[in-house]
């Protein structure tokens, strides 16, 4: 790939050109925001200048509801000579191109499933998909060719490529992305007209469940929209749940022993099948999930604090597997939990506390 066009120069269509252009491909940015495009410009990502002829590649970076229109616009155009986007929603685009009757042999759906908060240009990065799943949706009709440019994509921005039915993505993402978004939207939202005293009780639980709900709902209300009957059916079966566990809580409140019985049995229930699922969720790298030791170390808000935990703990020989800082609530100060091999962790500790690190046991 020599040459590519990046329509849509939100966060994922800057990242993506800013990996190309790393790589020495040269790109060419638009956006229905031409100064949104000079941003991603800006930043190194291209030029927003277009392209005197047809482009290797063209990426379609638009919402899910407007991803059809404009590959419609660029396929007639003969832009280039492949195409993909990076909706995060596949079934649907495909069957309204179908729809218009185009040729979909220079065409592949595709997803990389990485992201932030926050999004545009400024918010981009380059390595913003290294290590991450990119899906791709090809056909029986799909080029060899075509598909072969996205994987070049893929292995310029270091993601893993993973080959999936269109339909099929869209349940799972539903599953793994839209509808824990909403969820996580529904607990945050009790937060909003919540006592102060009791939102400056938040620790690193409730952070870590509503990290999330975060982000730009305009760009949530397109994704859903294109996706909403699987996300529905998933939250009918957590509404069930939560109906089941809203009785077994009023069941412990009963005077009755038998009826708190049931209510505990039910609780348990459902706490063993949240245990059940989240040991399915893939650990480091994408492996099995591992169990690790955590080493809590105690510091100070303050420059440079991080940097020394981790050189010291180099100098002990361990590797940190893995890292979570809580903050402490009115204070300068927080919890680092440096999580570890399990036979490591008795080495690190000792050598940190000689180091004149505070280790909370």
């Amino acid at each position: 790939m020599r040459t590519a066009l990046v329509v849509g120069t939100g966060l994922i269509g800057t990242s993506a050109a800013l990996a190309l252009a790393g790589r020495g491909v040269t790109v060419h940015l638009a956006d229905h925001d031409p100064e949104q495009a000079r941003t991603a410009a800006a930043l190194g990502a291209g030029t927003d200048e277009a392209p005197e002829g047809p482009v290797d590649l063209a990426i379609v970076a638009a919402p899910p509801a407007h991803v059809a229109g404009v590959l419609a616009d660029a396929m007639r155009r003969g832009a280039a000579r492949g195409y993909i986007d990076v909706a995060s929603v596949k079934g649907g685009p495909r069957r309204e191109l179908e729809g218009l009757g185009l040729d979909l042999s220079s065409y592949i759906g595709t997803h990389p499933m990485s992201g932030r908060e926050k999004s545009g240009p400024l918010a981009a990065s380059a390595d913003l998909f290294e290590g991450r799943p990119w899906v791709l949706t090809p056909t029986r009709d799909t080029d060899t060719e075509v598909l072969n440019l996205a994987l070049e994509l893929v292995s310029h921005c270091r993601a893993v490529p993973v080959v999936m039915d269109a339909d099929a993505h869209d349940r799972a993402v539903a599953l793994v992305s839209h509808m824990p978004h909403l969820v996580s939207s529904m607990v945050a939202a009790r937060l909003e007209h919540a006592e102060e005293a009791a939102v400056r009780l938040c620790g690193q639980g409730i952070r870590d469940v509503t990290r999330i709900a975060a982000s730009d709902p305009r760009m949530w209300i397109d994704i859903l929209s294109a996706n909403p009957g699987p996300v529905a059916d998933l939250l009918s079966d957590v509404a069930g749940d939560l109906e089941e566990t809203v009785r077994a809580l009023r069941a412990l409140q009963s005077a009755d022993e038998s009826k708190r019985g049931e209510g505990a049995s039910g609780i348990e229930d459902m706490l063993r099948r949240g245990n059940a699922g989240q040991v399915r969720v893939p650990g480091k790298h994408g492996s099995a999930p591992r169990v690790y030791e955590v080493v809590a170390v105690l510091i100070d808000d303050q420059p440079g604090q991080l940097a020394r935990i981790f050189a010291d703990a180099g100098r002990a020989g361990v590797n940190i597997e893995d890292v979570r800082i809580e903050h402490a609530t009115g204070q300068q100060a927080g919890l680092v939990q440096l999580m570890v091999e399990p036979s490591a962790a008795p080495v690190l500790a000792a050598s940190l506390r000689e180091r004149g690190w505070a280790i909370r046991q």
